[in-house]
C-alpha cells in the first residue's frame, strides 16, 4: 500500500462506496436494521480493510444515481454491470459475477421466445439507467424502450401501462412472477451481465490495477462464492 494509492482510494479519508440497492441480487436494506447489506457491501468493508480505512456506504435507490455518485466522485468505489458508455469514464475490473438479464410477458401473450421481442408494437418496460436499458437500446431495433423509474419498479409499471414486456435480472423477475399472478418469464435469456468493481478514471492507473488484484484475489479464494452462499444468492461466481 502506498501513500498515492491510500490518497487515490479515500481522498477524504474513508472509503465512499456507491451501493444500488436498484439490484437485490447485489445489495438490500436488511428488515431488522435498515442497514445496507450484501455482497457488495462485504466487498467493500474488504476493501476498506486492506486499505486500513473505514468505509462509509452511499446508498442509491437506482443503478443510473449509483452510477453518477462515482461520476461526480461522490464515491471513490462502485459495484455495477460493465457497460462501455458507463466505461467512458469508470475504470471496471473483471466481473466477479454473472447475472442473467430475461424477458417477461402475460402468461396469454403470444411471445414464446426472445428473438419475438424485436418487433414493431412491442413496448418493453425496464429500469431507466440500468445496464438493461443500455443494453437494449442499442440492441433492439424495433422494439420500443419505455423507462420505468428503477428496476424495482418494472412489473409494476409494465402490468399498469399495459406494455407487452418486462426486462431485467432473472431472480427479480421470477419473483415478481410469484408476487403478481398471470405472468411468465420467456425461455432463456436474452444477455448475461458481468458485475464488476469500478472506480473513477481519474484516479489513475494504478488504483485500477489495485482493484483488479483485489477482484481477483476475492474470485480465486473464495471470498465471492461464501459471500453469494452467506446471502442466499444463488448465482454464477466469475
Amino acid at each position: 500500500m502506498t501513500s498515492s494509492l491510500l490518497t487515490a482510494f479515500a481522498p477524504t479519508g474513508k472509503l465512499r462506496a456507491s451501493i444500488n440497492l436498484g439490484n437485490p441480487i447485489l445489495a438490500n436494506k436488511d428488515a431488522h436494521t435498515g442497514q445496507a447489506v450484501g455482497i457488495s457491501v462485504d466487498l467493500a468493508h474488504a476493501l476498506a480493510g486492506r486499505l486500513g480505512v473505514d468505509v462509509e456506504l452511499v446508498v442509491f435507490d437506482t443503478a443510473s444515481k449509483s452510477v453518477e455518485a462515482l461520476r461526480t466522485e461522490q464515491a471513490d468505489i462502485g459495484f455495477f454491470a460493465v457497460d462501455p458508455l458507463r466505461g467512458q469514464e469508470i475504470s471496471f475490473t473483471q466481473p466477479y459475477v454473472l447475472i442473467e438479464g430475461s424477458y417477461l410477458v402475460r402468461e396469454d401473450s403470444p411471445i414464446q421466445q426472445n428473438e419475438e421481442v424485436d418487433r414493431a408494437g412491442i413496448r418493453v418496460t425496464v429500469g431507466k439507467g440500468s445496464a438493461y436499458d443500455l443494453f437494449l437500446s442499442r440492441e433492439l431495433k424495433h422494439a420500443q424502450i419505455e423507462r420505468a423509474g428503477s428496476s424495482q419498479l418494472v412489473v409494476d409499471t409494465f402490468m399498469a401501462q399495459h406494455h407487452e414486456v418486462a426486462a431485467g435480472v432473472k431472480q427479480q423477475l421470477e419473483a415478481d412472477a410469484k408476487r403478481v399472478p398471470g405472468l411468465r418469464l420467456l425461455p432463456g435469456r436474452f444477455m448475461v451481465i458481468g458485475q464488476a468493481m469500478g472506480t473513477p478514471k481519474s484516479r489513475g492507473e494504478e488504483a485500477a490495477s489495485y482493484l483488479q488484484a483485489f477482484v481477483l484475489e476475492m474470485c480465486s479464494t473464495g471470498f465471492i462464492s461464501a459471500a453469494l452462499k452467506r446471502h442466499g444468492i444463488v448465482l454464477t461466481a466469475a
